[in-house]
């Protein structure tokens, strides 16, 4: 039996996370002592197993449960599906990574690229879909107003721009976990510079703001990049922040 620090360090995630699980019901120990302390045995190992596989997937944690909690689950089935899945991505992350290296050396020399190269390899339902839910949620004057601002910036301020969302984020992720409350002094400023970091394609009224944090928590793929698989509730977090700070600020 191994214990939830030696389950969490094997796996690469956090104690949090392992505790979440049991909480929502997705992952139980195998086994609680007298001291209270969860234990995996090899069953438990196999299911996390398969929740990260999943969540690697892009499958939701109730989605995740709803599948391994099915009678008919075959954990040998799923193993093979995932490997058919993952060799069938290898061939889409190759033609991915040649789009970024063209991108990097027509940035790198300052050159202009055929407006199709730059999404080479991204599938055009998926660009539809980041279009469509954009427009959806901002407007279509706003979406283009972003874009056609997005396309003035140079190399230098892509990767200034890029740097800066990197740190927002990591400012925000260190405050959730140490226990801030979103509308502390701290916590609202790193909110004010995430506010001038949209501000840079589309400045954003109190409502807007308010509805972006929404779609943090709302949204999957916001969700993922915030991490919200190792720090559950980052998101929620997040989004309390920005709701604050358009109430004081905006």
């Amino acid at each position: 039996m191994r214990t939830v620090r030696q389950v969490a360090r094997a796996a690469g995630i956090s104690v949090r996370t392992l505790h979440h699980y049991d909480a929502i019901g997705l992952l139980k120990p195998g086994h609680i002592g007298i001291n209270g302390y969860r234990y995996y045995g090899r069953e438990e190992l196999l299911r996390l197993q398969q929740i990260l596989f999943y969540r690697e997937l892009g499958v939701p944690l109730a989605g995740i449960a709803a599948v391994l909690d099915d009678p008919a689950f075959d954990p040998l089935a799923a193993l093979r599906e995932h490997r058919a899945v993952l060799e069938s991505r290898i061939g889409h992350y190759r033609t991915l990574i040649r789009t970024i290296d063209r991108t990097i050396a027509s940035l790198e020399k300052d050159e202009d690229m055929n407006d199709n190269d730059y999404y080479t390899g991204v599938a055009p339902e998926t660009r539809d879909r980041w279009q469509r839910e954009a427009e959806e949620f901002w407007g279509k004057d706003a979406v283009a107003a972003a874009q056609a601002k997005a396309r003035t910036f140079n190399k230098e301020q892509v990767a200034a721009i890029q740097a800066e969302m990197e740190a927002i984020r990591a400012d925000f992720q260190r405050l959730f976990r140490e226990g801030a409350d979103p509308a502390s002094d701290a916590v609202q400023a790193v909110t004010g510079r995430h506010y001038r970091w949209v501000s840079h394609s589309w400045t954003p009224d109190a409502a807007a703001f308010r509805g972006l944090g929404r779609y943090y928590v709302e949204n999957p793929e916001f969700r993922g990049t915030y991490n919200d698989d190792e720090l559950p509730g980052c998101p929620e977090f997040i989004a309390a922040a920005m709701a604050v700070y358009a109430d004081r600020s905006l």
